[in-house]
């Protein structure tokens, strides 16, 4: 969010809390694997431990600020990737090695702060795949309605332009920022995970979502990690069972682990553990492998390495 970060600075906010025009300097927390003791997940689909990190290739110079990924349930080894604020409204299919594959030009709305993107079904029920995006920042917190954005999933990779249902909402309580966005492949149920200081993030789940209607955003709970030692999510991704929660901040990676989830909110009571990181610029988007056998994360600048974790 470079037009949030130039905000902030002006404010006076710590510049860990929003994006930056200039690469940060990365910081030894960043480090893969560093100082970290992985937990076995243990009873799961998906891996038992995680590899440490390997570069696949570098965000590309269509995607300068790389702010979400979300891989394809159609297409084996694409990844749908999107920029921040300010920029045209497009959607693009990469593929891990950064090479874009299609150009989504889409229509039907105005974006304000899109912060992450998600593949689930179109609706609760719903056998086809739509693409979910996330305009849902707000760094000061005053929007009264953010919104999704929903189109169906290609049937082909190729450059298109495309309409998508803006469906906007509003939290139960009062407005929030937010940077990351769960879709249950399940089920359908959609979620929102906060960004805010006082904790990775509260849960939401947002029901009633359909054109010309304003849905409604229902706390499910706060989400920590161990004493508290991290804040700030910037993105999530759900894993294809549903029964582990990748959340990203800016310089570590968690996993929610609960074996018998069948709904976001049981998220809110699951085993909290720190899996492999990357040292990346603006760290601010991770997403599951097609397979659950691992994920990929990104960041924001162009040029900044794609960096792959996979089980060991």
């Amino acid at each position: 969010m470079r037009r949030a970060t130039r905000l902030a600075a002006a404010a006076g906010l710590l510049l860990s809390a929003a994006c930056s025009s200039s690469r940060p300097a990365p910081t030894a927390s960043q480090a893969p694997d560093a100082g970290l003791r992985q937990v076995p997940a243990t009873g799961m689909e998906g891996c038992l431990l995680y590899t440490e990190g390997h570069p696949t290739g570098a965000v590309p110079r269509q995607v300068p600020e790389l702010s979400g990924l979300a891989a394809s349930q159609r297409h084996p080894g694409i990844f749908w990737g999107h920029n921040d604020s300010n920029n045209a409204f497009e959607l693009f299919a990469l593929d891990e090695t950064g090479a874009v594959k299609a150009t989504l030009t889409l229509t039907g709305a105005a974006p304000r702060d899109i912060e992450d993107v998600a593949v689930g079904p179109c609706a609760p029920g719903d056998k086809d795949s739509c693409i979910f995006l996330a305009d849902t920042g707000d760094n000061f917190e005053r929007r009264k309605e953010p919104r999704l954005f929903r189109l169906p999933e290609p049937t082909s990779v190729t450059n298109a332009t495309l309409p998508v249902d803006a469906l906007p909402f509003v939290y139960e309580d009062g407005a929030h920022d937010a940077e990351s966005l769960i879709v249950d492949s399940r089920s359908g149920q959609v979620g929102i995970l906060t960004k805010t200081r006082a904790s990775l993030g509260d849960l939401y789940a947002v029901e009633g979502l359909k054109p010309g209607a304003t849905g409604r955003a229902r706390k499910l709970g706060t989400l920590r990690v161990p004493d508290d030692v991290d804040r700030l999510a910037t993105a999530a991704a759900l894993h294809p069972s549903g029964e582990r929660l990748l959340v990203r901040t800016y310089t570590r990676v968690w996993e929610l682990r609960r074996p018998d989830a069948k709904r976001l909110e049981d998220f809110v009571q699951a085993q909290v553990v720190e899996v492999p990181g990357a040292s990346q610029a603006q760290s601010e988007a991770v997403t599951f492998l097609q397979d659950g056998r691992g994920y990929l994360l990104g960041s924001e600048f162009a040029g900044e390495p794609l960096v792959r974790f996979d089980c060991r």
